[in-house]
């Protein structure tokens, strides 16, 4: 293992990343380091193509010691597909998607509960706690019962019903919030606090290994892309754990000397309904000001208080990205078109990336020829009451 450290991206502060660690003292989350220099004289990026189409592919740049520990389901490598139709329509001839609902528990979360399981199995920790919009607490109690740990996990009563289900499935202790995430993250911290150190807080950015999941998607994106960065990069954003892991392995890649100096501009999609921010980018803050009144019907992004706010706003200002807020009326128009042209039923974040795109093209912000990918962060029927079918006829039999 290639890990040397904890960071604090905000103090500088170095941390032991052979005892479990939440936040650094000044209450930033921690970044992953690694001896990337030893990295590059052992290892050439031919040499993944030799390897298993899953995450684990890139396990010099992960933080797992001891392979008896990785606990996985397969998950990674997920397929980067064309979209010709609906590109070419909102003027975008190079779109791609990189379809996460084909990981384990149907969405993007699986990738930080692998990585983030495995090293919390390796650092001796027990039960892990957390909360959750729905799909990263069903992917944690999936990964918590394959590797024999236990799982409390809070979530708002209106998260999705079937990420309820799984985690009830998978023999968490679920537990139901009336209210939004931060109601769900106030349950959890008081539950960790009085646990006397027997429940670690493995919310988002509170641990710093799922973040290391997530960042495979970037590795995956070049790799998949012969070793080229596209021009853009556009994701759905709530805590943002994916788009600062995104950034993070863009960089590595950089120090590696695997890639280009220039990178993706990265985009942050968020609701008008829920848009810290949308509204701390654009006015120059550098961090985001909780929301109030949060909804949306992408519940995945309902995040009024991103923990990871000056990560976000980081990596969009170092990549000349965006962030933009798109209306629920024209996610739901753009989700139904997309899956009428492509055959592909996006989630609903997925399809606000879609908003964003056709917005961004039509604004000139993405300019033409450039290859844009978009992130579709889950399965779509995972989210069936976004296609209304109440007027589809009925035959007689």
């Amino acid at each position: 293992m290639y890990l040397t450290h904890l960071e604090c991206p905000r103090c500088g502060r170095e941390h032991d990343a052979g005892v479990p660690q939440n936040l650094c003292d000044c209450g930033s989350p921690l970044l992953a380091r690694y001896d990337l220099a030893t990295v590059s004289g052992v290892l050439q990026p031919e040499r993944f193509g030799l390897r298993p189409a899953d995450l684990w592919r890139y396990r010099e740049l992960l933080p797992v010691a001891d392979p008896r520990h990785v606990t996985t389901l397969g998950e990674g490598w997920t397929p980067m597909l064309r979209a010709p139709a609906y590109g070419t329509r909102i003027g975008v001839d190079e779109l791609l998607v990189k379809d996460e609902g084909l990981t384990p528990t149907g969405s993007f979360k699986a990738r930080g509960a692998a990585v983030g399981v495995s090293r919390a199995r390796e650092l001796g920790i027990r039960r892990i706690a957390m909360p959750t919009n729905g799909n990263a607490g069903a992917a944690w109690a999936t990964y918590a019962a394959r590797a024999g740990m236990g799982a409390t996990i809070a979530m708002p009563v209106d998260a999705p019903a079937i990420c309820r289900r799984e985690c009830v499935a998978a023999g968490a202790d679920l537990r139901l919030v009336d209210g939004l995430i931060g109601d769900a993250g106030r349950q959890v911290a008081a539950l960790v606090a009085a646990s006397a150190g027997t429940i670690f807080d493995a919310g988002t950015l509170r641990e710093p290994y799922r973040l290391e999941g997530k960042k495979t998607m970037g590795y995956e994106i070049v790799e998949q892309l012969r070793w080229q960065v596209p021009d853009v990069i556009i994701y759905p954003t709530g805590g943002g754990v994916g788009l600062i892991g995104i950034h993070k392995a863009l960089g590595e890649l950089r120090e590696l000397g695997w890639i280009e100096d220039r990178l993706p501009r990265l985009v942050a999609v968020q609701s008008t309904g829920c848009a810290p921010i949308v509204r701390a980018f654009a006015a120059g803050e550098d961090r985001a000001r909780p929301w109030s009144d949060a909804h949306t019907v992408a519940f995945g992004i309902t995040v009024p208080a991103p923990l990871g706010d000056e990560l976000i706003l980081s990596a969009l200002r170092a990549t000349a990205g965006t962030a933009i807020a798109v209306d629920d009326a024209d996610i739901l128009a753009d989700l139904r078109d997309f899956a009428a042209r492509e055959g592909l039923l996006l989630c609903p974040e997925g399809a606000a990336c879609l908003t964003a795109a056709r917005k961004l093209r039509a604004g000139g912000w993405i300019r033409a020829g450039e290859r844009v990918v978009v992130l579709n962060t889950g399965a779509g029927v995972k989210y069936p009451d976004t296609v209304d079918v109440s007027g589809v006829p009925v035959l007689p039999g």
